[in-house]
């Protein structure tokens, strides 16, 4: 199988992709952006794609989004949840640092840092962090913010480690095909879709929710983006926990087309997570801290900590 992912070498993608085992043995071939990716795929050229979608810090990836929304469609077959650590890697001297390249989004989460510690710095956004190690490696920045492993493989000195502005910071990633089968039911699954609503109708929006509440769905992830054809015109991203297959979801989504409201399947995959270690209590023993640990790792198996 061959995946393209956004490249270059380097990236925090790469990294992801290399972790999941769905892409064990896999040829992977990085690209310049997003949309090559995908469109790559719609093509043939490639066999899946894998490309992030969301960012615990900054949110979505609205330009994955929106390859998703239009044009033919694509079916995510998995996810993946990537733990994200930021660097400052320069081999100049701290003090003469004016500049400092990275991807918008890493720049983003390390802006209490730079404020904070580079306060004169000016930053450069380029189209990956591995481009912000290229161009600190090159002399087109004096510094860039990157992952460790970047900073390594581009021979820069790493000046300080995980400068995020929130520890735990993690990055949504989905492996997309085109249109077949879903993946198979796990039992643990997450289902994708697009919802097109009457933007005239009163109370559209509650008719998708209880569609879904009335049949014991959690969504775990709803938000709008604009259809393009006009203010006011949007489409609404839902996650829900459950696989097409399951009779509730499918229940569900055929209340939704009764409802008038135009649907696109975007994929029903295993659901993954990285989730905050729990933090012990004042006075809580070592034996209660692993029992209570325990208790809320059986919760997430079965999905019921959403709730």
């Amino acid at each position: 199988m061959k995946i393209g992912y956004l490249g270059p070498r380097g990236t925090f993608t790469e990294a992801a992709l290399n972790a999941m085992p769905a892409a064990s043995g896999s040829e992977k071939e990085p690209m310049p952006s997003i949309p090559d990716v995908l469109d790559a795929v719609r093509s043939g050229n490639l066999d899946a794609g894998f490309v992030p979608v969301e960012n615990s810090h900054e949110g979505t990836v609205n330009v994955t989004i929106d390859q998703l929304l239009h044009g033919d469609p694509l079916l995510v077959s998995a996810e993946a949840v990537h733990p994200v650590t930021f660097v400052l890697a320069s081999s100049r001297p701290r003090g003469e640092i004016a500049t400092v390249a990275s991807h918008p989004h890493a720049l983003a989460q390390v802006r209490q840092y730079l404020r904070r510690e580079l306060p004169d710095a000016d930053t450069v956004e380029v189209l990956s962090t591995a481009a912000g190690a290229t161009a600190a490696e090159t002399g087109a920045a004096d510094a860039c913010v990157c992952a460790p492993h970047t900073a390594e493989d581009h021979g820069l000195p790493v000046l300080d480690y995980d400068i995020g502005d929130n520890p735990g910071a993690a990055t949504r990633f989905l492996l997309v095909r085109r249109p077949s089968a879903p993946a198979a039911r796990t039992g643990n699954d997450v289902t994708s879709l697009a919802v097109y609503i009457r933007h005239d109708q009163v109370g559209a929006l509650l008719n998708v929710l209880t569609a879904f509440s009335v049949r014991g769905i959690n969504l775990t992830k709803i938000e709008s983006r604009p259809t393009g054809e006009g203010l006011g015109r949007y489409v609404f991203l839902l996650d829900c926990t459950g696989h097409i297959e399951d009779a509730r979801v499918g229940d569900a989504l055929a209340a939704l087309r009764r409802s008038g409201a135009g649907l696109r399947f975007l994929g029903s995959y295993e659901r993954q997570w990285i989730d905050p270690p729990l933090s012990p209590l004042p006075g809580m023993t070592d034996e209660d801290y692993d029992a209570a640990q325990s208790w809320l790792d059986a919760l997430r198996r079965t999905g019921e900590s959403d709730r």
